[in-house]
């Protein structure tokens, strides 16, 4: 009943988001307005808000620190990293998610020998992997352009990662459906504040598609051979 009632109440407050971002005439009927800056702010906060009260996924990510076990759910990532990108958290959840068993079938890997790159360079994502494997203080993350995948087109090109542990390492590529163009056209302009209202919103609903589903079934994997 508390999920119902959650869900209910992010999909109300999505779609009073996106009254106030609508830019297109209804039906001819009237011409659109900039909402407000306060309402804007009010109505985010509200979505933001929503969205917690779901508790996020309820698995978490696991990793070993010397022998002691350490787990982060999505929502541990969303308090270190703050509000601004929880799409890029989600993303980072799920990629660890889904490489962690395939590097190593007997158990969780030790996060500080996690070695992070990718040519996605969103904050939210950077933040989820600092977390869990300490790799941006121990510079083991890298933002590697050239994994980019352009022949995937301008929306899923640098949704891609590559992580190494020990002997093993695997790619990840991030399947259809999980990110929109118009997220990417909104992301890479400067933007009006109905823009910047509307980007919030696509990151939360990127975020909710991500988190409700298996990691498979959002990010294809390749193993890789033996690292020399």
């Amino acid at each position: 009943m508390r999920v119902r009632r959650a869900h209910e109440r992010l999909r109300t407050a999505s779609k009073e988001l996106q009254s106030l971002v609508a830019t297109e005439p209804m039906k001819g009927r009237w011409e659109p307005e900039p909402a407000p800056a306060e309402i804007l702010e009010a109505a985010q906060e509200e979505l933001r808000q929503a969205y917690s009260g779901l508790g996020g996924d309820a698995s978490c990510v696991d990793v070993l620190d010397g022998g002691r076990l350490l787990s982060f759910s999505y929502e541990d990532m969303l308090r270190y990293h703050g509000p601004g990108s929880p799409g890029g958290v989600a993303h980072a959840f799920k990629v660890m998610e889904r490489a962690f068993p395939l590097l190593d079938p007997d158990g969780p890997p030790q996060r500080r020998e996690i070695t992070l790159a990718t040519a996605f360079g969103g904050p939210g994502a950077r933040d989820g992997f600092e977390l869990v494997a300490r790799a941006v203080t121990g510079e083991r993350y890298v933002l590697e352009p050239g994994l980019a995948r352009p022949e995937r087109g301008t929306t899923l090109e640098r949704f891609v990662f590559r992580i190494v542990y020990r002997e093993r390492s695997v790619t990840l590529a991030v399947r259809e459906g999980f990110v929109t163009d118009e997220f990417i056209a909104l992301a890479r302009k400067e933007r009006s504040p109905a823009e910047e209202a509307r980007l919030d919103l696509l990151k939360l609903e990127m975020a909710e598609r991500v988190m409700s589903s298996p990691p498979a079934d959002v990010y294809d994997a390749t193993p890789g051979g033996l690292e020399s």
